[in-house]
């Protein structure tokens, strides 16, 4: 019998061990090019959702041409490849499965050159091309028998958002140090390919690595958490550069004037924070929360969770039609191992409201308390779910229901009025210092780091007479 079964896992470790695209060798594989698109797409609803679309058409096209210049000289140029601009401050890039390439608004202020944002996106096509997450998946499969969101709050957290998927937590896997050595080598094919000087990776590896000094990034992982930036691949890379790699396209100006006018850090417009006041300008509503709680704010919700991490609350909302009852009883159908242990009708701050308290029974973990407050605002319902486990729930009863009963309707124009920094260029006129421009152009002295950086200058450096320079007005 255990010879039998040996033969049925050498039969089944034979078929799913398919040629790499990039390399030809066999390697694990247990999804197939359409599960791997199906993957792919399912990943980009959630993603779209969780983290929002940056609203430029003629910037997304921009990265789109720069993407599909590079498209015939990758391993698999028969994907449908899709390029998106995320709209967070995070600086990242990354790509999913199937042909989805992603890089951030905060990821476009900080390079200098379309050479440069060519090499990154070759890289995350790198990781496409040779089926790096797909692969990694199929080994935590076969290790683990799946994925696993995390403890047991927040799978449950996750189940509650609507956002428990493979999709997701594919954001969340690190490469190994030889995936990314892989990625570099093959975006500086494919820039190279696309005539672009291969050269301004190493521009991009240096900028990262020194705004990665002054800060660690935000709720989106960012390019240096989920792309390590070993020394070793630094040298790599400068080791793939070629004498006439010189002569090909950098394209700085060009590239500086196309993100003049680019959001940069926290947009106010979809919710920002005073004095443990969390305000939305666009939704008009405005909730209290304990200071020392931390928040993470995506146009898919608001997340709070305590300082001990053991209690947690996530606001969301959606349009509809249904009363409060209908809604509820819909929300709350798919949430395993649920009973209702209270329910009540309440206004709040003259909004009809529907509290329900329920015990979600798990059987490997601690039972959790989730109390599910729905609040209807003109034709939206908004969701207020607060978690912990069941023995700990009374400890943060208080704090919930304060959290709860303290959202309001936003009309003060005080608070409705805000509006995005964006970039700005000016131009050097070879007598200044950057700390004077910067100075001039009234920012705030606590950027004035990092925006060195960003130029790829020092702060007290002049630059050349007629250098565009980055400031934020």
């Amino acid at each position: 019998m255990l010879r039998i079964s040996a033969l049925i896992c050498l039969f089944c470790w034979i078929i799913s061990c398919v040629a790499n695209p990039v390399t030809g060798e066999k390697e694990l594989m247990l999804f197939s090019e359409d599960r791997e698109i199906a993957i792919g797409k399912e990943t980009d609803q959630q993603i779209r959702q969780q983290y929002g679309l940056y609203q430029d058409e003629e910037l997304t096209a921009y990265v789109r041409r720069i993407g599909m210049t590079m498209i015939p000289h990758t391993h698999r140029p028969q994907l449908e490849y899709h390029f998106s601009i995320l709209d967070t401050p995070v600086a990242n890039a990354f790509a999913v499965p199937g042909g989805y390439i992603y890089v951030t608004r905060g990821l476009l202020a900080m390079m200098n050159s379309e050479a440069e944002l060519a090499t990154v996106v070759g890289h995350e096509l790198g990781h496409v091309n040779a089926r790096h997450s797909i692969r990694k998946m199929s080994q935590l499969m076969l290790i683990q028998g799946g994925l696993a969101v995390g403890s047991a709050l927040s799978e449950t957290v996750a189940d509650l958002s609507g956002l428990a998927s493979i999709g997701i937590q594919l954001l969340f896997l690190k490469f190994s140090r030889n995936d990314e050595r892989q990625a570099d080598q093959l975006g500086v094919e494919y820039s190279r390919s696309g005539n672009y000087n291969p050269a301004e990776m190493i521009n991009f590896f240096q900028t990262l690595k020194a705004i990665g000094d002054l800060s660690n990034g935000q709720s989106l992982p960012g390019f240096l958490s989920t792309h390590p930036l070993y020394s070793k691949r630094v040298e790599n890379t400068q080791d793939m550069i070629l004498a006439s790699d010189s002569s090909r396209e950098v394209k700085k100006d060009f590239y500086l004037k196309k993100i003049q006018g680019l959001v940069f850090g926290p947009d106010p417009r979809q919710g920002y924070i005073e004095h443990g006041v969390f305000y939305h300008p666009e939704m008009r509503f405005s909730f209290r929360f304990p200071e020392e709680w931390a928040v993470q704010n995506t146009p898919a919700q608001v997340s709070l969770v305590s300082q001990d991490k053991n209690a947690a609350v996530i606001l969301q909302a959606e349009e509809s039609s249904s009363g409060l009852q209908e809604y509820a009883d819909k929300k709350t159908s798919n949430l395993s191992g649920r009973q209702l242990l209270d329910q009540n009708s309440l206004t709040i701050n003259g909004l009809s409201s529907l509290q329900r308290i329920y015990r979600i029974d798990q059987e490997e973990e601690q039972d959790l308390n989730a109390q599910i407050t729905f609040i209807q605002k003109g034709s939206f319902i908004y969701s207020f779910t607060s978690v912990s486990t069941a023995e700990d729930f009374n400890l943060y009863a208080s704090q919930f229901q304060s959290i709860t009963l303290s959202f309001s309707p936003l009309d003060d124009p005080r608070y409705l009025s805000r509006s995005p920094k964006r970039i700005k260029l000016v131009q050097s006129s070879g007598q200044e210092s950057l700390e004077a421009i910067f100075s001039r152009a009234q920012m705030d002295k606590e950027l004035w780091p990092k925006f060195a950086i960003m130029n790829g200058m020092q702060e007290g450096q002049i630059p050349e007479k007629g250098r565009l320079i980055k400031v934020l007005r």
